[in-house]
């Protein structure tokens, strides 16, 4: 077995017997980086030279080292060969630059899908009965009689849910929104099979729009991604529609969605994620029928523990057999190659 080192930037919470199981395999070292400009000064100065696998415990690690961007991953030294992003979405990471560096990268899904999809359950729930309407009413001691502030929320049962982006949590929300008398359609790059769908139905992209009585996104973050549901789209859905961000900020333009939620035509908004985080739009701050999360939707002790030991997982497998267990998607297709009909 050739000889490795592991870095791991950020702190491993839940961990640390698995981490000191690697040191068997493999130098293990924690980075002492104070920032990103140290980090960087680092990778240049021979410090990390023989570094073969960084474990990225985001978002700890931005502290240490900032995103992965192209500037980061070029600064590199030459020796290093896996990054192991202890997390589901990765727009962190600039995968084309890892890509043509000949380092592949590694994130966590499957592991995240249940606590994501029940954080959006509940935003949901909340956003459709107008519960933080409530919950504020109560906290500002505007409830001053037995009957509850208005206005009257509403019932899932017999609602749409649109789904935007049918991979494993947008499966495992289907599930659990079905539970509550919910009828679930979704739009994905790709239909899915039938046993994948499992009844749930395939719309085109303005079919969801306009159909959805909630909407949900569970989609990726990526340069076509951006801002996927703006001005142009809300002028298309329902008047009255409630919209879930479980996702990443960047999907959603918020400008966008303050006007439509001041104009009426969206309703309410439940929310885990922001454009720029932890900076809220002011215009979601003040409005009591959006209900906001201070991304937490993995944030369980299970949860957070599964993520860690599979990114621990991956720096193994890295080591002993020279590949990952979970390799980005985008990786995966250029190792299968192109595809003919």
């Amino acid at each position: 077995m050739d000889s490795h080192r592991i870095i791991l930037l950020g702190k491993l919470d839940h961990t640390a017997s698995t981490w000191e199981a690697l040191s068997y395999i493999a130098t293990t070292t924690k980075s002492n980086a104070r920032d990103r400009d140290h980090f960087l000064a680092q990778c240049s100065d021979g410090t990390l030279d023989d570094v073969t696998v960084i474990v990225d415990r985001a978002p700890a690690s931005f502290a240490q080292a900032g995103k992965f961007d192209s500037t980061l991953v070029n600064a590199l030294p030459a020796s290093v060969r896996y990054i192991c992003h202890n997390g589901a979405g990765y727009d962190s990471i600039d995968i084309a630059a890892c890509s043509a560096r000949g380092i592949q990268v590694s994130n966590c899904p499957n592991v995240v899908e249940d606590a994501t999809a029940d954080a959006a359950i509940f935003l949901i729930l909340a956003t459709l009965r107008g519960f933080n309407n409530g919950i504020l009413a109560i906290r500002n001691g505007e409830w001053k009689s037995a009957v509850p502030p208005p206005p009257l929320g509403h019932d899932p049962q017999g609602k749409v849910l649109g789904v935007l982006g049918m991979g494993g949590i947008g499966r495992n929300l289907k599930r659990k929104a079905e539970c509550f008398g919910m009828q679930v359609i979704y739009h994905n790059r790709n239909q899915l099979s039938k046993h994948e769908a499992d009844g749930a139905r395939y719309v085109s992209f303005d079919e969801l729009l306009a159909q959805s009585d909630v909407l949900s996104l569970n989609l990726p973050l990526n340069a076509k991604t951006r801002n996927i549901i703006s001005t142009a789209e809300f002028n298309k859905m329902k008047s009255g529609i409630i919209i879930v961000n479980t996702a990443r900020g960047g999907v959603l333009d918020e400008d966008a969605l303050v006007q439509a939620l001041d104009s009426g035509r969206v309703l309410s908004v439940g929310l885990d994620v922001y454009q720029q985080e932890p900076n809220l739009h002011p215009g979601l701050l003040r409005n009591p029928h959006v209900c906001l999360l201070p991304h937490m939707g993995t944030s369980t002790v299970e949860t957070k523990t599964k993520m860690e030991e599979l990114t621990l997982a991956n720096a193994r497998t890295a080591v002993e057999q020279g590949r990952l267990v979970t390799l980005v998607a985008e990786q995966q297709a250029e190792q299968s190659g192109p595809h003919h009909l």
